[in-house]
């Protein structure tokens, strides 16, 4: 073999060596990566200018619980098997509609409705709000739980517990309420009406 063609196969053996490291190199190398631009800015949504109209929230539906409450008050107060002068526990009533409803307003309601009666002494709302959180029980807490409900009756001295839910529809609910005798569990009384508007 002659040294020219063992020198031309050395460079050939140099420039493949050689472009296999160049070409790892280039295989090692991260290409840069360019940030993603949105395709159109994302716009804050105006404000208003002063003097501009702004559009008034939505109003929720005003309805009179006091009218509501107070004819199933009075039959409820008829009911026969109460003993006048017992102890009730008037809980709050539940909202079971499809929307939202001024619950607290409509238990003040039956609050009123039930304050100078002859029948019944209420369990005031501070010793509710005592009772509950004597028991560990949330202030907010709805007494959905009848035995929840008994067991906190129980506690304040109550005979009877009446339970009220809004039901149906929120443009028109129904009112329904419960008289529950604490000793047995027995609903004693029960009685519904439209809430009015």
């Amino acid at each position: 073999m002659s040294s020219s063609l063992k020198l031309s196969g050395v460079m050939l053996l140099a420039l493949i060596l050689s472009g296999c490291i160049t070409h790892q190199q280039q295989e090692s190398t991260p290409a840069p990566v360019e940030p993603a631009q949105p395709s159109e800015p994302v716009q804050p949504p105006p404000q208003p200018q002063p003097g501009e109209n702004v559009p008034p929230p939505p109003k929720m539906k005003t309805l009179n619980w006091d009218a509501s409450v107070q004819p199933l008050v009075a039959q409820m107060l008829k009911a026969d098997g109460v003993t006048p002068g017992s102890v009730l526990l008037v809980d709050r009533i539940k909202n079971s509609t499809n929307g939202s409803l001024q619950t607290a307003k409509a238990t003040a309601s039956l609050q009123n409705a039930l304050a100078n009666n002859a029948t019944f002494t209420l369990v005031t709302p501070q010793q509710l709000n005592q009772a509950k959180q004597t028991l560990g029980l949330s202030p907010e807490d709805s007494l959905t739980s009848r035995s929840k409900a008994v067991g906190l009756a129980r506690y304040v001295g109550a005979q009877y517990v009446l339970y009220s839910s809004a039901e149906g529809d929120v443009k028109s609910p129904e009112l329904q309420m419960q008289l529950m005798l604490v000793q047995t569990g027995e609903i004693i009384w029960s009685g519904h009406g439209d809430v009015q508007n």
